[in-house]
């Protein structure tokens, strides 16, 4: 049998622990748990701020890029494929005056048979020969072919300086249509901020019972139609930011937004002296005067082929008993083609060149005088509209809210108020976008777009 193992006495402060020791042994131990809850807790935080603050440090985004005027002409002359495939026409002109200036080249003959003797006497052998010649025009043809050619080179210039005016005209007028939409949108956004400010205070008096229900509805209305425009206005500005990354084949910036102002004034010169600019800078005309100078080049060259002109010949036969050696000089005899066909045609071009040259004058000066006066209405209706119109509609509001927020009048005449100088602002923006119109339509007609480098 086993014997139990004897039974120790334990001493009085080994003995387990009393209610006080076990309550005060249980918050120790809470309390540890708690430090080492917070130490992870703190951890974490300190992880988690150290995180945020790398997150904050990064860079943000980079904002829109803004490109002037300048900028962007300087872009779309560059990479315009219309204007490039214009300068490479003045490259072929250049081709053709060396193609006109060119001497015709000179011919060479070789001459191979046999001479078979028919009688007794003569020997039979071998012949041989060869003969040269070269063609000498007419210099009067040859001059008038070259004066045709170069009157073209000169015709393309044009053209190329015709081409970058009207395309930088086009770039002003698109880019102050952006600002003008841009302007639209800023205006827009300012009607919707004060419409939801007035749309508030309707909300406060309706709950209240002192307006009746209509008025909040009529608010909510004016706010949907004002957001609306908004929209509208902002479709516009990406619109006209598309068509000029059109004309720059892409090569815009991604994203980037327009950097100018709408309200410049430009200074107007005197009529005369932009009629004296039309006549002796506008490309459209220089265009048609040197396609005036070609065709009368063409009628010139045209009159001198009735001349003809000149072949010189030496050849040179051998056989076996004698050499023979030949000089002779050809001429082609204007009998039956008298080139009365090509002087006719030539005439007509010439006499078509001078009337659409002739009219291309008086109507220019027509458009000149229109966009004179577009330019001076434009002009007067922005003072009207600034100085009176604008401040007048603005204390108008003024007075509508203040006796609306004191109950004299009713929401329909604060709107009335907000809509009359909403027309007026629109109206101002309008004029002024009129005004650079007329301005860029009177640097297209001077030219003065092509023959400088400042916009």
């Amino acid at each position: 049998m086993f014997a139990s193992p004897p039974i120790q006495a334990v001493p009085t402060h080994q003995r387990c622990p009393t209610n006080g020791q076990t309550r005060w042994m249980v918050l120790a131990m809470a309390l540890v748990s708690a430090v080492s809850v917070s130490a992870k807790t703190g951890t974490a935080i300190d992880s988690g701020t150290a995180m945020t603050a790398a997150a904050t440090a990064q860079p943000s985004p980079s904002s829109k890029a803004q490109l002037s005027l300048e900028d962007i002409v300087r872009i779309i002359l560059a990479h315009n494929p219309q204007l490039r495939a214009t300068e490479m026409g003045m490259s072929v002109a250049q081709a053709g005056v060396t193609t006109a200036k060119a001497f015709p080249n000179p011919r060479l003959e070789a001459i191979q048979g046999r001479n078979v003797a028919q009688m007794p006497g003569l020997v039979t052998g071998p012949v041989r020969g060869w003969g040269v010649s070269q063609p000498l025009e007419n210099p009067a043809l040859r001059g008038a072919r070259a004066d045709a050619a170069r009157a073209k080179e000169r015709e393309s210039g044009f053209e190329v300086i015709r081409v970058r005016n009207e395309l930088i005209a086009q770039v002003r007028s698109i880019y102050y249509q952006c600002l003008q939409h841009q302007a639209h949108t800023q205006a827009a956004s300012d009607a919707v901020q004060l419409l939801e400010q007035v749309r508030e205070r309707v909300r406060l008096r309706v709950s209240t019972g002192e307006a009746p229900r209509y008025e909040i509805i009529k608010a909510d209305a004016e706010i949907i139609s004002a957001r609306e425009r908004l929209q509208t206005a902002s479709l516009m500005v990406e619109h006209n930011q598309l068509e000029l990354n059109r004309l720059a084949a892409g090569q815009l910036p991604h994203d980037w937004k327009l950097a100018g102002e709408l309200d410049q004034t430009p200074e107007m010169q005197p009529v005369s002296q932009l009629v004296e600019l039309v006549l002796k800078n506008n490309p459209a005309l220089l265009v048609l005067q040197a396609e005036q100078d070609r065709a009368l080049a063409r009628l010139s060259e045209a009159r001198s082929e009735r001349l003809p002109g000149v072949e010189l010949r030496y050849s040179q036969v051998r056989d076996a008993e004698w050499r023979q050696n030949q000089l002779s000089v050809g001429v082609q005899l204007p009998l039956l083609d008298t080139r009365q066909g090509p002087i006719a045609q030539a005439s007509a071009e010439l006499q078509r060149a001078q009337i659409r040259l002739e009219g291309h004058q008086a109507q220019l000066l027509q458009q000149v005088m229109l966009a004179w006066k577009s330019m001076e209405m434009a002009r007067l209706r922005i003072e009207a509209l600034s100085q009176g119109a604008l401040r007048e509609a603005e204390a108008a509001l003024r007075v509508a809210q203040a006796a609306y927020r004191f109950g004299e009048r009713g929401i329909l005449d604060v709107l009335d108020a907000q809509r009359v100088l909403r027309s007026v602002r629109t109206d101002l923006i309008d004029a002024r976008f009129q005004l650079q119109a007329a301005r860029i339509a009177l640097e297209e007609l001077t030219g003065q777009h092509s023959l400088s480098n400042s916009l």
